[in-house]
């Protein structure tokens, strides 16, 4: 039975409770599923201490300890696959058949992450490179840098805590984790399977607090690094909040796909409503913005309204269900004043229903106006704009047309089109012949212009997470 009354702070493998509480609701019923302790000053820097006084052990720990601790997440991660999978859809509103995917990812990631504390590699490098540096060699080695403040959004309470938590703990790091408020459950129950493994008491502390309380993961001077995930007015505040820190900042976007005009337009309507609509359209990489050749256009826009009409909303925690609500009712009602202030400008509705609460339909719009919200910011939500393009260069142009640079989908069967997309577009990833939302857990996942800097995914994260040093010996025979 999934624990749903209270649940309190995780510091030094202790439960910590607290006066005051955090409300987390269910999206779909708007029934109360917990209350969570939140943490004040006190608390994080009783978190902050714990890290730091954990990291004297963590940083000594063999790759085959820190590789055994990750397995040890994986495999109870799987045990209690439902659990987590049920906890993911009551929180987040998020369908069980997509909650499921995700902790089969955060499996991955952390058996990833297993992997890779076993390959972070130095080097030998030759020094003798001058007549005056004589018989000297270099030998590099990569060390953990210390506590890492990590900040986590909604949309997906435990992969992405786990691309977090995963190469911190691979490489010998400790972390103080702020949930989103919307969704701590996830992140407490996993911090609970991090308390069955053998790592040092302090290597993880989840700290669900307000955003005021929060300021201290970014300013305190003993953290090293601030991981964060979410909107770019809070992650740029952050990075200028964080001084000599490192920061990583996942951001999100407005994603656009480039339909060719030799695409398999059957296949690409089927993707790019997946795209679009998955989780309501709540991820950094939701498909925003299609731009499909003026030969393909009406076929496309057919096709894909047709499977956007095979969408089943309902409960989340039904099996059927493939479309749920909103985080909440104010995220609806903003996209919903969006969709007007385009229509109010001449866009066209090309398929559209009626909010009800959180819920809020799939929608096509086309013809939108570059001046609008809908087409210049994140829309995070079920909306998608279909434009007409009459060739693939014009495509280009507008994909490049935009504040954000995550990822980027291109449908065509021309290898020069897709070369010339990867050469051109201004962004992190370009996925061929299918949707922006490819994402696989080993890959470097991260953005440009406002989408933010750095890349996660476990190995690349993992270089961020440590520092390279350098040993100098002379005369070594």
């Amino acid at each position: 039975m999934i624990p749903i009354k209270q649940h309190n702070l995780f510091i030094s493998n202790q439960w910590i409770e607290t006066k005051n509480k955090l409300k987390v609701i269910n999206p779909y019923s708007h029934e109360l599923l917990a209350e969570v302790s939140l943490a004040g000053e006190q608390e994080l820097n009783a978190a902050i201490d714990a890290a730091e006084i954990a990291f004297e052990k963590t940083k000594q720990l063999t790759s085959h300890e820190r590789a055994e601790a990750c397995k040890s997440i994986a495999q109870q991660l799987q045990i209690r696959r439902e659990e987590f999978a049920k906890t993911i859809a009551m929180e987040s509103g998020k369908p069980l058949i997509y909650s499921r995917i995700e902790v089969d990812r955060a499996i991955s990631t952390f058996t990833i992450a297993a992997e890779e504390a076993t390959r972070i590699y130095g080097e030998v490098m030759p020094l003798d490179i001058t007549s005056f540096s004589g018989n000297r060699i270099g030998i590099t080695k990569r060390f953990p840098i210390g506590v890492i403040s990590c900040i986590s959004p909604f949309n997906f309470p435990l992969n992405l805590v786990a691309h977090k938590l995963a190469p911190a703990i691979a490489s010998g790091n400790t972390v103080v984790l702020k949930p989103a408020s919307g969704t701590p459950l996830t992140a407490l129950l996993l911090a609970e399977v991090i308390s069955n493994t053998h790592l040092p008491k302090g290597t993880v502390n989840v700290v669900p607090c307000d955003r005021h309380s929060a300021e201290l993961l970014t300013t305190d001077g003993r953290i090293k690094m601030v991981s964060f995930t979410g909107s770019p007015v809070v992650g740029w505040d952050i990075k200028a909040k964080a001084g000599k820190k490192k920061v990583v900042l996942e951001l999100g976007g407005n994603a656009a796909v480039i339909i060719d005009k030799d695409a398999n337009i059957t296949k690409a309507a089927q993707k790019c409503c997946t795209g679009a609509f998955a989780y309501s359209g709540q991820i950094c990489v939701s498909t925003q913005r299609i731009y499909c050749h003026e030969n393909v256009y009406d076929a496309f826009l057919e096709e894909l309204k047709k499977c956007t009409e095979k969408l089943l909303a309902g409960n989340p925690l039904d099996e059927k269900t493939t479309f749920g609500p909103m985080i909440d009712e104010k995220n609806a009602l903003r996209i919903e004043q969006w969709v007007n202030e385009a229509v109010g400008k001449g866009a066209k509705i090309i398929q559209e229903g009626k909010r009800d609460k959180a819920f809020y339909p799939a929608t096509i719009l086309s013809n939108v106006s570059k001046e609008t919200a809908i087409c210049t910011e994140e829309a995070f939500g079920p909306i998608v704009i279909v434009e007409k393009v009459d060739s693939f260069n014009a495509a280009l142009l507008q994909v490049n047309d935009s504040l954000f640079g995550l990822q980027a989908g291109i449908f065509s069967n021309d290898i020069n089109n897709l070369m010339k997309a990867f050469n051109t577009l201004v962004v992190g990833g370009v996925i061929a012949n299918d949707v922006p939302s490819v994402r696989v857990d080993n890959m470097p996942y991260g953005g440009v212009k406002e989408s933010g800097f750095g890349r996660e995914g476990v190995k690349y994260a993992i270089q961020d997470m440590t520092e390279i040093k350098l040993l100098v010996l002379d005369d070594v025979k």
